[in-house]
């Protein structure tokens, strides 16, 4: 550049000498165009004379990205040299990979050497401490020589072999001749990479067969995708000079000498080309189509439009897919896409070959190689053993574990479709107690002392910042528990509470009806249900309401009140047994009330509250609820809980014990007769197991979880193991109160339309014989009046007279009913007769002689046994026993 008219400058291989011959080239205005500078910290931004004719390093972090998403894989390891081609893509692999939530978990940085001994150990370093990790997807990116001596000695320790998953960028894959069917990598086996898209053109296949004849066949797979953007190039920058020529081509030269002295000294430059400006800007607006695909730069380097997906198996690579930025990852012809995008990628990574040609996807993690066990902490907790218990035994002294989250964590491994060695340690000081709270138990797994916590441990969100949990095992939620208090209310109308108001007055009026019903039906012929208008009134309400208790004593003789009885009494049951039972539950629930109503009652008055300690339930009452840290009692366990609510505030104790439910369900089960849980429940996750952030455990230790708690059988006998029966207190959180415990009419609504369509039905039915056996008298007597008049008048003598029953009617001799009417008052009975046998017919009743009343029934009694007699003896004339059941005679 001193000596020389330099106007343009090619070939920088690396990003390092690009950078250093970049900052020359600036300087003399000289640009400077690489084709195999890729790394992304050179940009041409920051460097107005260089221009990149290939794609940097960056854009194929997405392609990467799409492929270790669709695999889900949580952890991957990167393996680089320590160059600046090394370093610079980092930085956006990071990026990418935190985008789809996986965790780099090892960096292995290898730093190249002139002495190949010396990298040579250094990979193999490397490589042992790979292998001591669970991480098993590794990303490679590296020059060809380092990058062939790790696939040489992977292949040698066996890290090619199934379950492990291999990825390499581009500055490995564009060495595998995309052209070509002949490439053999026998260290590369099931290798995954992906590489800038070369499409076959006409001009491509013209170029390989002249290169091919030019070399006699020998050098045929030489020519990469850098050979090819190296041909490009020297065709834009042709095309560039060109230009600038035509611009200008008056001009005598294109180099101006500048002075020995001056800012250009210390590079010792003399010249500074004026024409290079001009070559820049040519080379920036040159379009064209080459051999690598469309030549046209933006931002002064090469734009990416999609990438292959290439998979190395036996002496060749094959190009499985292709990724692009709008379309993710698609099928081989590019030009016919447009099927599914889902179904597409599904189709395309199941072409793949993995190491150990299987086509088994490697699940992305194992456990170490080296013998590691999973170190698992463990609570030992001083309350709820229940969940987890630890003892050590006196003559090993060696910690034993039990416990529903023991048990559970047991049932979750077994689902497990590989083993896992662990080993369980107990977080513990020197005197065997628990060394910390929850938190401080949770948090060594971040300090790298444990793998994973298991135990009765709450998922909340503090803590996921430091670790991740499983799907829990179980339900939970903080809520308080308080006092019962006795109040015995003295409501002396409490035995009106089981049944609202209207069911009382439709009972009531239901018994009413039913009275009156067989009242009708047993009138004419039972006395029993005769006499004055007064007594037969207080028969029809004795009768029916002392059906209430059974204690009617009147008997029924009439078919149709037995049918009408049977189903009221089978009503009457039902309402008795219900009133029973309601007024037993508005007792106890009128009797046992909480002692505090809401956390609102707690805080006004001050009052002391208990929580279990080293519970996270500390800081939630304190940062979620508001309560003064000098009103927190810590316990525990259930008996201490009960200390202190029988204290109360006032003498030491407390008034609330604030904890989690399954911790509430198991001191209820104790306690349940004195203590109550009320007031709203603040949902929390549950009860789950905790790993390192970005653990690929936890995938599969939640579906293991969730294979378990599914299978209700065997959840209802870890339940009943360490938990017993439960269901004598687990109502005991509803709302005390006897409002909406009284029965409604609604409630009996069937039974009262059963009884009343009988009823009904029954005197309907009975109506319409008494019609047809009377209908004759009604019609033929008086005729004079009116019918309704003759009508009402039969009904209420049929009503007024005593009708024998027809089966003893039939079964009575003159002689029998005789002697029957002689019982009668002797006085009375004569002046019956006596009316009777002077034909008068008695109509009207004086209602203020009961004595003239029955007179004029025995004389018509009289008359109408004397006529019976002298039929019977005559046997001429029939007896219609059905004229005297329905008073028509």
């Amino acid at each position: 550049m001193k000596d020389k008219n330099i106007h343009a400058i090619i070939g920088p291989q690396r990003s390092t000498q690009a950078r250093f011959v970049t900052n020359l080239g600036e300087k003399a205005k000289v640009p400077i165009i690489s084709f195999s500078a890729t790394s992304p910290s050179l940009s041409p931004t920051h460097n107005p004379f260089f221009i990149r004719t290939a794609q940097d390093d960056s854009s194929q972090v997405k392609a990467i990205a799409s492929i270790v998403q669709k695999y889900g894989w949580q952890e991957i390891v990167l393996i680089y040299e320590d160059t600046e081609y090394g370093n610079g893509l980092i930085p956006y692999l990071t990026d990418a990979f935190q985008q789809i939530n996986t965790q780099v978990s090892y960096r292995s940085v290898i730093s190249p050497s002139n002495n190949i001994d010396h990298y040579q150990k250094n990979i193999a370093k490397e490589l042992s401490q790979i292998m001591a990790r669970e991480t098993r997807v590794l990303l490679v990116h590296m020059t060809t020589l380092l990058g062939s001596e790790l696939f040489q000695q992977a292949t040698e320790v066996g890290m090619l072999s199934e379950g492990f998953a291999w990825i390499i960028t581009d500055g490995l894959s564009t060495l595998l001749d995309p052209m070509s069917k002949d490439a053999i990598f026998g260290s590369m086996q099931g290798v995954l990479g992906v590489r800038p898209h070369v499409p076959m053109s006409k001009g491509l296949k013209n170029f390989k067969r002249r290169y091919f004849n030019s070399t006699n066949g020998k050098n045929s797979n030489q020519i990469n995708l850098f050979g090819l953007w190296a041909y490009d190039t020297i065709w834009a920058l042709a095309r560039a000079i060109e230009l600038v020529v035509e611009m200008n081509v008056n001009s005598s030269s294109f180099t101006k000498i500048i002075g020995d002295k001056g800012s250009n000294e210390s590079f010792g430059l003399s010249r500074i080309s004026e024409i290079g400006p001009m070559l820049l800007e040519m080379l920036e607006a040159t379009k064209f189509q080459g051999l690598s695909g469309k030549f046209h730069l933006r931002g002064r380097q090469l734009q990416h439009v999609a990438y292959e997906i290439v998979n190395v198996i036996g002496k060749r690579e094959r190009v499985i897919g292709y990724w692009t930025a709008h379309k993710g990852i698609i099928l081989r012809d590019l030009a016919n896409s447009s099927t599914s995008t889902t179904s597409i990628e599904d189709q395309v990574l199941n072409l793949i070959v993995w190491p150990g040609l299987t086509r088994i996807p490697p699940k992305g993690w194992v456990i170490p190689l080296i013998g590691q066990k999973l170190k698992i902490g463990v609570p030992v907790p001083n309350s709820f053993k229940e969940f987890f218990k630890v003892e050590w035994d006196l003559y090993t002294d060696e910690p034993t574990f039990s416990g529903f989250s023991y048990d559970i964590f047991l049932a979750a491994l077994d689902k497990l479709p590989f083993a896992l060695p662990y080993k369980f340690i107990p977080f513990a000081n020197s005197s065997r107690k628990m060394a910390g709270a929850y938190d401080d138990l949770l948090y060594q797994i971040k300090l790298k002392k444990y793998d994973a916590v298991i135990g009765d441990v709450t998922i909340n969100a503090n803590r996921t910042s430091y670790v991740d949990f499983t799907l829990p095992y179980s339900d939970s939620g903080v809520s308080m528990v308080v006092k019962i208090k006795d109040v015995e209310k003295n409501n002396m109308w409490i035995f009106l509470k089981p049944l609202s108001w209207d069911l009382w007055l439709t009972t009531g009026g239901a018994f009413i009806l039913t009275g009156f019903v067989v009242w009708v039906f047993e009138h004419p012929t039972n006395t029993e249900f005769r006499g004055p208008p007064n007594r037969q009134l207080g028969t029809i309400f004795w009768f029916s309401f002392s059906t209430l208790v059974f204690a009617h004593r009147e008997k029924v003789v009439n078919n149709w009140s037995r049918f009408v009885l049977i189903i009221w009494i089978f009503v009457v049951l039902i309402l008795t047994q219900s009133y029973t039972a309601s007024l037993a539950s508005v007792l106890t629930i009128q009797r046992l009330q909480p002692a505090i109503a809401d956390i609102s009652e707690l805080i006004r008055n001050g009052a002391s509250v208990g929580y279990q300690r080293n519970s996270f339930v500390r800081g939630f009452l304190t940062e979620q609820l508001n309560f003064d840290s000098s009103k927190l009692r810590p316990y525990s366990n259930p008996d201490e809980y009960h200390e202190a609510l029988s204290r109360g505030s006032q003498n030491g104790g407390v008034d609330a014990i604030f904890d989690e439910i399954p911790y509430i369900r198991l001191f209820l089960a104790k306690y349940c007769s004195k203590y109550t849980m009320v007031g709203p429940t603040y949902k929390s996750d549950g009860f789950g197991f905790a790993f390192s952030l970005g653990s690929p455990l936890v995938s599969y230790i939640s579906k293991a979880i969730l294979n378990v708690t599914e299978n209700h059988i065997k959840m209802r006998e870890l339940e009943q193991k360490y938990f017993g029966d439960q269901t004598l207190c687990q109502d005991q959180s509803s709302k005390f109160s006897s409002d909406g415990l009284s029965l409604s009419v609604y409630s009996f609504g069937g039974l009262f339309i059963i009884t009343g369509v009988v009823s009904v039905f029954s005197c309907l039915i009975y109506l319409i014989k008494f019609h047809r056996k009377c209908w004759p008298f009604v019609n033929t007597n008086n005729s004079e009046s009116s019918l309704w008049s003759r009508v009402t008048n039969k009904m209420a003598r049929y009503f007024d007279n005593k009708v024998l029953p027809s089966h003893d009617f039939n079964n009575r001799t003159e002689s029998n009913i005789r002697g029957e009417v002689l019982s009668i008052n002797d006085s009375s009975f004569q002046n019956y007769l006596t009316s009777f046998s002077q034909g008068v017919e008695i109509t009207t009743i004086d209602e203020h002689s009961e004595d003239h009343n029955f007179q004029n029934h025995s004389t018509s009694f009289r008359q109408d046994m004397e006529t019976i007699a002298i039929d019977e003896q005559n046997d001429n004339n029939a007896i219609d026993s059905h004229l005297f059941i329905y008073g028509c005679a």
